[in-house]
C-alpha cells in the first residue's frame, strides 16, 4: 500500500489519475459504518455489504421495534459465519429526537405560504393543516421567527423530501407555522428539527435505557451511538447507566454531536467519550453552511490528536435514490479521509436507498484513493508536535513502532495485544501501512463462570482506521506485561519485543 502513497503536493503526470487503482489484500483503511433495515436487511444483501466494506452494523432505534432489529441481527450473525468478516454492532440511541406521528400513513403534500399547525394531541390525524408531535413543550420552547425542519431524514439532497417552517405565533400548547418551501411528506415517521433551540428531554431517555437494558444485553453491543449529546455529563450518565449492566461495561460510547449545545461543549464530551459521530445532518441545520466544513475540519483534527475515532455522516445522499454520487459528494468522502476522519457512516443511504451494497462499495473505492494521497508525513510531525515532550512510554513506543515501519517500507504492522490499547495507539499515527491487531484473549471469572474476554476489543477496533482485528487462540494467553510488535516485510518478520505495562 505504501509503494503507491502519492502527495497531491508532488507533481505527478494527469493521466495517470486515469490509470485503474492496482488491487490490496487490505482493503481501505477508512472504516464504513452501514444502517441496516428495510433494503439491507436480508443475509444475501448484508453478505454483499460485508464484502464490500462495511465493517460496523449500526441499528437505529428511532424506528422499528427491538423484534424487527433482532430479526436483522439475526441475519448479519449468519452472514459473518458466511463471509468469514469480523463486524461491529452499534446502536444509535432515539434521545430526544422530536417526531411527528403519521398514523395512517398517508402522504402528506405542504405548499409553500401556506399554515400548519404543530400540535401535541398524538391522536388527532396528519392533515397538511395539521401535524400531531410527540412532545408537549415545543410551544414553551419557541417563539414566533425560531426555524423548524420537518422531514423522514432532515433534507437528503432533496427539498421535496423536507420542509422549512417558520414560527409565527403559540396558541395554548399548539404552535401555528408558516411553510416555506413545497414538499411531500411519506411514511409514518418524520424527524423534526428546531433550530438552535434546547429542548427540555434527557438525552438517554427511558425507552433508550429499556431498549439497552434488554436489546443491548441480550446481543452484547460493541458500540452505543449517543443521540442528541449535549454536554459530558449526558456521556457520564451514560456510562454509569451501563456499568450496571454486566458485559456493556465494555461497551464503548460514541457522542453524536447534532447541535450547538454539543459544539459548544465538544472539548469536555470528547475526554469522556470513547469517540465522536459527527452528525452533520441536523447539526448542518444549526449551522451556517459556510460554517460546517470548520465544524468537521477542527472537531476531526481534536478527535485525531486525542487518538479517538471520528466518524463522519451524510456524504452520500443522493446515493439513497441513485447509483451513483454527486461529483461534490465524491469530493466530500474524499476530503472528509483527508481532514483524518476514522469512519463514513452510511444512514439512509443504506437503510432505505435502493443501492446499499453500490454505495458501500464506491464509498470503499473513494476512501482508497483518498488514503494514497494522505500526507502521512505531515500529519505524524504534527500528531508528535501536539503529544510534546516527555512522551509516555506507550506514546514513545507507538510512535517509534510508525516510524521504523515507514522507513523499512513494511508492509503491515502485527500488534499483539490483550486490550486493544496498543494497537489503538500505533493506529494513531496513521502510519501508511494497516496495522494487524491481534488480540489475546484473557480468562476472567465472576465466582460463577469462568470465561475469555477479548471479543469487545476485536470487534470496538473495526471503527478505527487502518486497524485490523483478529481474535487469537485463547488457549494461548499472554501476560499483561507484554506485546509483541512484528513489522512485516517481503516475507519475512522482525521482531522486537516490548517490554510496557499495557
Amino acid at each position: 500500500m505504501h509503494a503507491t502513497h502519492l502527495l497531491l503536493e508532488e507533481p505527478i503526470r494527469m493521466a495517470s489519475i486515469l490509470e485503474s487503482s492496482k488491487s490490496s489484500f487490505f482493503p481501505a483503511m477508512s472504516k464504513i459504518v452501514g444502517t441496516l433495515g428495510p433494503k439491507s436487511r436480508s443475509v444475501e444483501t448484508i453478505s454483499s455489504c460485508l464484502k464490500a466494506g462495511m465493517s460496523v452494523a449500526r441499528f437505529d432505534f428511532s424506528w422499528g421495534d427491538p423484534e424487527y432489529h433482532q430479526e436483522t441481527l439475526g441475519n448479519l450473525k449468519v452472514a459473518v459465519k458466511a463471509t468469514n468478516k469480523l463486524c461491529a454492532v452499534m446502536l444509535d440511541t432515539i434521545g430526544p429526537e422530536l417526531q411527528v406521528v403519521n398514523k395512517n400513513e398517508h402522504a402528506i403534500t405542504l405548499e409553500a405560504d401556506a399554515m400548519v399547525v404543530l400540535t401535541p394531541h398524538q391522536d388527532q390525524e396528519a392533515t397538511p393543516e395539521l401535524l400531531p408531535i410527540n412532545f408537549d413543550g415545543l410551544a414553551k420552547a419557541v417563539k414566533k421567527g425560531d426555524t423548524i425542519f420537518v422531514g423522514q431524514y432532515l433534507f437528503t439532497g432533496s427539498e421535496t423530501t423536507s420542509v422549512w417552517l417558520e414560527v409565527d405565533e403559540v396558541k395554548g400548547a399548539d404552535v401555528v407555522c408558516v411553510i416555506k418551501n413545497s414538499a411531500t411528506l411519506a411514511g409514518s415517521l418524520f424527524t423534526l428539527h428546531v433550530s438552535q433551540i434546547h429542548i427540555d428531554l434527557p438525552t438517554l431517555t427511558e425507552k433508550d435505557k429499556e431498549i439497552i437494558s434488554t436489546w443491548g444485553v441480550k446481543n452484547k453491543i460493541d458500540f452505543i451511538s449517543l443521540s442528541f449529546t449535549r454536554d459530558a455529563e449526558d456521556v457520564r450518565q451514560a456510562r454509569e447507566f451501563l456499568s450496571k449492566l454486566g458485559d456493556l461495561s465494555q461497551t464503548q460510547i460514541l457522542a453524536k454531536i447534532e447541535n450547538v449545545e454539543g459544539l459548544n461543549h465538544f472539548d469536555e464530551i470528547l475526554q469522556e467519550a470513547d469517540g465522536i459521530i459527527l452528525s452533520r445532518g441536523n447539526l448542518g441545520i444549526d449551522l451556517p453552511p459556510e460554517k460546517v466544513f470548520l465544524f468537521q475540519k477542527a472537531a476531526v483534527y481534536k478527535c485525531n490528536m486525542a487518538g479517538k475515532p471520528a466518524v463522519v455522516t451524510r456524504v452520500v445522499d443522493s446515493m439513497t435514490d441513485n447509483l451513483r454520487p454527486t461529483r461534490a459528494e465524491a469530493t466530500d468522502v474524499a476530503n472528509a479521509v483527508l481532514d483524518g476522519c476514522d469512519a463514513i457512516l452510511l444512514g439512509a443511504e443504506t437503510l432505505r436507498g435502493l443501492y446499499p451494497v453500490e454505495t458501500i462499495s464506491i464509498v470503499g473505492k473513494i476512501c482508497a484513493e483518498a488514503e494514497k494521497v494522505f500526507n502521512q508525513d505531515m500529519y505524524f510531525k504534527k500528531t508528535v508536535k501536539y503529544v510534546g515532550e516527555p512522551m509516555t512510554h506507550l506514546e514513545a513506543i507507538a510512535s517509534s513502532a510508525v516510524r521504523a515501519a515507514i522507513k523499512v517500507k513494511a508492509s503491515v504492522i502485527i500488534v499483539f495485544t490483550s486490550s486493544g490499547r496498543a494497537a489503538r495507539l500505533i493506529a494513531k499515527y496513521r502510519p501508511t501501512m494497516p496495522v494487524l491487531s491481534v488480540v489475546i484473549p484473557r480468562l476472567k471469572t465472576n465466582q460463577l463462570k469462568w470465561s475469555f474476554t477479548g471479543a469487545f476489543e476485536a470487534r470496538q477496533s473495526l471503527l478505527v482506521r487502518g486497524l485490523f482485528p483478529m481474535l487469537a487462540d485463547p488457549r494461548h494467553p499472554v501476560s499483561s506485561y507484554f506485546y509483541t510488535c512484528f513489522y512485516f516485510k517481503h516475507g519475512s518478520f522482525m521482531c522486537k519485543q516490548l517490554a510496557w505495562l499495557l
